[in-house]
């Protein structure tokens, strides 16, 4: 019997309204966006997928646009049933126009959306969980996942901190890059409020040039940072990176911004990093993330996927860290957003959460209840 093949591609753009503006060492959001993608195959099986568009503030519009011009028309009719092949096939036709257009980036985050609602789709398919189908080994694939609330800050840090512990969270990261003072006065604060024994991590957004990170992480550094992520620009070369962590001596987080498995070889290899933090909607989907996640223990990495959006890549990115036993965390935004509190957001028990055993990711977006923050949308039939 011939493969199911793929009959239709639709993609749904959302931006929800919210009243405080969500702010980086780099710039802000003024509204949360989503980009919703859903396959569906000859077979009648379908899968969801997310596609990372939180910048620039147009981007969600430009990734439909990308789905519905570049992307539907390679996918429909072809087979609907090997993710990895499917996305090792869609990089490699498109390399070349994503060089001429200067979009690689965006072009691997509808790869990553497309990737993710394949392996849904194969989930389903098999009537089982996300995390136990891409587990070595599922019977170890307990469905149990460590959370950590982000986002905190850059203002109100240790309300929004007691207000995550009240929720069932027992760690938290804050953003920093907003200057010595204000970073030392927030890390003291969330310390006072939810103690010293707390595990706390920091974000600093890419925000310090390489002469400037060690004296900048040394300020927090009595603060016991679990993490420092992202100190420095993703693309300052290896050696520095290298150099910032023989001397710090906190623990540095990584890989949101990394695009490639050679790029994440090369990183972990040069043992900078001991949290590695590959993004399921922004390079790989769960097929190249699932690869950096194999490679991270033999380096002394830990995987901890990186989040920031809406419900279904939150729900890919938790079957994801699941799949890989019980190591590590998973990133929930911790700022408002409808679009994952609407869709799929977590309640932890004690920083924990127990996912179902819901085929698949165990997500179905209600569409006609997130109409109201719908701009736009495309179908495309095979």
């Amino acid at each position: 019997m011939a493969a199911p093949t793929i009959a239709r591609v639709e993609c749904w753009v959302f931006r929800a309204p919210i009243d405080v503006p969500v702010a980086t060492a780099f710039g802000h959001m003024d509204s949360r966006p989503a980009v919703f993608l859903r396959l569906s195959a000859s077979d009648g099986a379908w899968g969801w997928g997310e596609v990372f568009c939180n910048f620039p503030q147009v981007g969600a519009e430009h990734r439909a646009r990308l789905v519905a011009d570049m992307f539907a028309p390679l996918l429909l009719g072809a087979a609907s049933d090997d993710a990895p092949a499917t996305q090792a096939a869609l990089q490699a036709r498109v390399h070349r126009v994503a060089i001429q257009c200067g979009e690689p980036g965006p072009f691997a985050q509808v790869i990553g959306a497309i990737d993710q609602a394949l392996w849904d789709m194969a989930a389903r398919r098999a009537g089982q969980p996300l995390h136990r189908l891409l587990a070595t080994d599922p019977a170890a694939a307990s469905g149990r996942v460590r959370l950590y609330a982000s986002g905190l800050g850059p203002a109100r840090v240790g309300e929004m901190a007691l207000a995550r512990r009240q929720r069932g969270y027992d760690a938290f990261k804050f953003k920093v890059g907003f200057g010595p003072e204000r970073d030392r006065a927030n890390f003291a604060e969330i310390r006072a409020v939810l103690g010293d024994d707390a595990v706390v991590m920091v974000d600093a957004n890419q925000a310090w040039e390489p002469q400037d990170a060690a004296a900048r992480i040394a300020e927090l550094a009595p603060f016991r940072p679990h993490w420092v992520e992202e100190p420095m620009a993703a693309d300052v070369p290896v050696a520095a990176w290298a150099q910032l962590a023989r001397g710090c001596g906190v623990p540095l987080a990584a890989g949101e911004n990394l695009r490639g498995l050679p790029a994440f070889e090369e990183a972990l290899a040069a043992g900078f990093l001991r949290f590695v933090q590959p993004d399921v909607a922004k390079w790989g989907g769960l097929s190249g993330c699932r690869a950096v996640a194999r490679l991270a223990p033999a380096h002394g990495a830990t995987f901890c996927p990186h989040w920031l959006g809406g419900g279904i890549g939150l729900a890919a990115s938790l079957h994801l860290r699941a799949a890989l036993g019980e190591a590590g965390f998973a990133e929930v935004d911790a700022n408002p957003n409808p679009l994952r509190e609407e869709v799929f957001d977590p309640q932890p028990a004690h920083g924990w959460v127990q996912l179902t055993d819901a085929p698949g990711l165990g997500v179905e977006p209600d569409l006609t209840r997130l109409a109201r923050y719908r701009i736009t949308s495309c179908s495309c039939y095979g």
